[in-house]
């Protein structure tokens, strides 16, 4: 079992020894000046990687109401330009230059015309996924939350449709699991539907807690640390072939060693 972090969880010398790969957050990064990519500050954050020798993924900017979101790094999957597809692209050559095999993006935003919106992310995605192709990249599109209905891809099964549509060896499934226990209400054999629906398409993994309902806080998706909230961890076990990353999306390092437990002790159930 490969355990991850992404890099919000604290400082990478502190990380070390703990987990075995790094999620580079590109919003939280702070290596964007507006919209455009200040090389020099990346630059010494893939050197400290480097000396730390972690393994990575990378996830790329995505939409968000929260106002502490940088607005030039807003990318809706379904309401597309020059400059979104200029973002994800320079996630893309990121992932490729330090050998990331997967980068993480979110689906689009529900407009006022559903179809035609979701026929628009289905427009754009087929574009990043050529795009991935020719970085040797795998997009891994994530579940969002059904407590938050305006995004698309809550559910299992329109991911799933999402994924088959585009019908590209590069473009799969990030399996978020708080997401999906915020979908499923907080019930374990939802939760259990939810992983069959989704299990041959997941080739990424993110694990964080919460107490299974809307709450005003981040419409309950509060990132807690896996065991603090009332996700059934057990259900990663019908994942039996899954091999890749473990992806911890919690706050900082006394959340992932909560965490890291609550998993070891959910697989020896």
């Amino acid at each position: 079992m490969i355990f991850g972090a992404s890099s919000f969880a604290g400082p990478l010398a502190d990380l070390k020894g703990h987990v075995g790969s790094i999620e580079l957050y590109i919003p939280k990064l702070g290596i964007y000046n507006g919209s455009a990519l200040e090389t020099e500050k990346l630059d010494r954050i893939l050197d400290e990687l480097s000396v730390h020798d972690f393994a990575s993924t990378v996830h790329a900017p995505y939409s968000a109401a929260d106002s502490k979101y940088p607005s030039a790094l807003q990318v809706d999957t379904a309401l597309m330009g020059e400059r979104e597809f200029a973002l994800m692209e320079e996630s893309l050559a990121l992932a490729n230059r330090i050998e990331s095999s997967v980068v993480v993006l979110h689906p689009g935003r529900v407009g006022q015309e559903r179809e035609k919106s979701f026929s628009s992310m289905l427009k754009n995605l087929c574009t990043l996924a050529s795009i991935a192709e020719d970085y040797g990249v795998t997009l891994g599109l994530e579940n969002k939350e059904g407590t938050d209905p305006s995004n698309f891809c809550c559910k299992a099964e329109e991911l799933s449709r999402t994924v088959e549509a585009v019908n590209s060896e590069y473009l799969k499934a990030t399996f978020d699991i708080g997401h999906a226990n915020l979908t499923c209400g907080g019930d374990s054999e939802k939760l259990r539907a939810f992983v069959r629906t989704l299990k041959k398409h997941i080739i990424h993994i993110h694990l964080h807690d919460n107490s299974g309902q809307w709450t005003e806080k981040y419409d309950g998706d509060e990132h807690m640390a896996p065991g603090m909230g009332c996700t059934d961890y057990s259900v990663l076990k019908l994942l039996s072939g899954y091999r890749g990353v473990y992806n911890l999306e919690v706050f900082s390092l006394e959340d992932i060693l909560f965490g890291k437990n609550t998993l070891k002790n959910a697989f020896k159930v």
